[in-house]
């Protein structure tokens, strides 16, 4: 009984956690389309989410696709001769659907996410957000929902760009290090790049700045117990957003190419 008791115990928890997670998304969705919105803070966000990820992200998709274009063309040649030349199909195609979306979304994740958790979440063990409450600010307006609309907006420019310097790297490679023509390779990702490629990586994108602002909000709003909980909200933040970047990749590529 007493082991039966530990399971309950589990599932009613985990049970709470999604009804707080559903109760807290929606209140800050409802938030984002109702004024007062704040666009300076908005703007700080999308600064600090878009702008200082940019670095990381960068270095993240150059050497992402230097790697696979290097990978590819060894794989390849072990099976047919010529067949070398899908190189730049390969990366071009995995970079746009696959590989800038989920390494851009995972690395703001460890980096904003992380950051999210641990501020709202010393706002609230020191109390800072009740303070907010006190003065007629709704923690709501005022924290959550820039951190929303700038992920939203900044995680498929980021995405984007990491495409463009992916595909770059993996140029690069093909070139300089495996004597591919430079025209023909060019060429050769101008013809297998199509509008649905890039379309649901940014599709992709978005839903991952959805969730990395939602996670990380969420985790620090709720926090509790001093220092020691803003350190375990901060792991949570980061734990579920890639996690639920990983299960929602799939879904939505089910949803874009799935037959």
């Amino acid at each position: 009984m007493n082991f039966l008791a530990l399971i309950g115990g589990v599932v009613l928890a985990f049970l709470g956690h999604i009804g707080r997670l559903t109760i807290f998304t929606a209140t800050a969705l409802s938030h984002c389309v109702r004024p007062p919105i704040y666009p300076r803070l908005i703007a700080r966000q999308m600064i600090d989410i878009g702008y200082y990820s940019l670095p990381v992200v960068g270095l993240t998709a150059i050497f992402s696709g230097m790697v696979l274009a290097l990978q590819s063309y060894t794989g390849f040649a072990r099976f047919a001769a010529g067949s070398e030349s899908a190189v730049a199909s390969v990366v071009t195609v995995a970079l746009t659907r696959e590989l800038g979306p989920v390494l851009a979304g995972l690395m703001v994740a460890g980096r904003i996410g992380a950051s999210m958790a641990a501020e709202i979440g010393t706002m609230r063990v020191t109390e800072q957000l009740d303070a907010l409450t006190t003065l007629s600010t709704n923690p709501f307006k005022y924290l959550v929902v820039p951190r929303i609309i700038a992920g939203l907006l900044m995680l498929p420019l980021l995405v984007l760009v990491a495409d463009i310097i992916g595909v770059f790297g993996g140029f690069v490679v093909s070139t300089y290090k495996l004597g591919f023509n430079p025209a023909a390779y060019i060429s050769n990702t101008y013809d297998i790049l199509k509008p649905l490629d890039v379309i649901s990586g940014l599709v992709k994108a978005s839903a991952f700045g959805f969730i990395i602002a939602v996670m990380g909000c969420y985790s620090g709003y709720y926090s509790k117990g001093g220092a020691q909980g803003v350190g375990a909200a901060t792991t949570n933040a980061v734990v579920s957003s890639s996690i639920l970047i990983l299960t929602f990749n799939y879904i939505i590529t089910e949803l874009f190419f799935g037959t």
